[in-house]
């Protein structure tokens, strides 16, 4: 028997930025896995402070991405500058 509890419709979801999105201690944080140049596992972190877009790259580290990870560090920026617009 089906339940007559209506469901919520899903968001349209970009695929790149489905798990990339968090809200931490109050704000908007992306994080964007990379590697470095020996290929452990990294992220690079974006957010926004006093309207503008902050970048983090590991720690004293180079960021390697592939083409995938390349996409998602775009639509992370683009959502964090149109947040700092605000």
């Amino acid at each position: 028997m089906r339940s007559s509890v209506p469901r919520a419709v899903p968001q349209a979801v970009d695929p790149r930025s489905a798990n990339l999105r968090r809200h931490e201690g109050g704000q908007t944080v992306w994080r964007v896995q990379c590697g470095d140049l020996i290929n452990r596992e990294r992220c690079v972190t974006v957010f926004v402070d006093d309207s503008q877009v902050v970048l983090v790259g590991p720690p004293g580290e180079t960021a390697r991405m592939t083409g995938s990870q390349l996409g998602q560090l775009r639509t992370a920026l683009n959502e964090a500058a149109k947040l700092a617009e605000r």
